[in-house]
């Protein structure tokens, strides 16, 4: 089991950071909140998550052991795999998580792609009682997600490679294109991504 890892981030894209480990580059799966405090060239940790199938293994990258763990519990529930439990934590921070968890908060769940009401449901029942505890904000809320999607969007534009300016174009862009209710935070960074056009 690789429990975390520790080396050069040689490269970042969309959904994945290679990280120079002893010679040898590891590609490892992170979300975009995780992605964009990664920087090419610099030392970076990440706690990590290996899934192993017949046909592959798999490392999952993340900021900190808690949300490692947050990833492993979540795929004990039925019909929840590493992708999933990856794009729920893309979603939320692990204290937001773990509060809908708590409180029932199906809405905040079905927010993620590929969770829909059942789904939900099915994650409360199964994890309520092994969240673990829920931590109180000041004014009684849990789980403030860290920043704004637009903030989060420009700062995993700019860790990807882009330039502030570029980053900021595409973020306004892509909050013009929103009709209804804002999609999650990687759908937004895709689009970004898409209207950059991959261009440096």
């Amino acid at each position: 089991m690789i429990a975390s890892v520790r080396g050069t981030v040689t490269a970042t894209g969309p959904d994945q950071a290679v990280i120079e480990v002893g010679g040898v580059g590891l590609a490892v799966h992170c979300a975009p909140g995780t992605l964009a405090e990664l920087r090419v060239g610099q030392v970076a940790r990440l706690a990590t998550s290996l899934i192993v199938r017949e046909d592959s293994l798999t490392l999952y990258g993340f900021a900190d052991d808690d949300a490692k763990s947050l990833f492993e519990l979540l795929q004990t529930a039925s019909g929840v795999g590493p992708r999933l439990a990856q794009a729920v934590l893309a979603v939320h921070t692990p204290d937001a998580v773990r509060k809908a968890i708590a409180n029932a908060d199906t809405a905040a769940l079905t927010r993620v792609p590929g969770i829909g009401k059942k789904g939900a449901e099915r994650l409360v029942l199964e994890l309520r009682d092994r969240i673990g505890p829920v931590p109180i904000g000041v004014d009684g809320s849990a789980g403030v997600t860290r920043g704004s999607w637009p903030e989060q969007v420009r700062q995993a534009l700019v860790g990807l490679g882009w330039t502030a300016g570029q980053a900021d174009q595409a973020v306004a862009a892509v909050a013009e294109s929103i009709e209804g209710e804002t999609p999650p935070v990687p759908v937004l960074l895709k689009q970004a991504i898409r209207l950059l056009g991959r261009t440096r």
